[in-house]
């Protein structure tokens, strides 16, 4: 995965994690394990990242 389509991801997962936060707040989510899993996903993708900058920069 190129790293845009990374940074589209991680805006994606972000997105998602707002609107899973919401829906909790108002009590409608139906797998609150999926917020956790979102969170996990996030920073993974902020991890490779970071790890493709560093690889550029040496």
């Amino acid at each position: 995965m190129s790293p845009e389509e990374m940074q589209q991801k991680l805006l994606d997962l972000k997105s998602e994690l707002m609107n899973l936060r919401f829906q909790n707040a108002i009590n409608q989510l139906d797998n609150p394990m999926r917020i956790v899993e979102v969170k996990k996903s996030i920073a993974r993708l902020m991890t490779v990242l970071h790890e493709v900058e560093l690889k550029k920069e040496a």
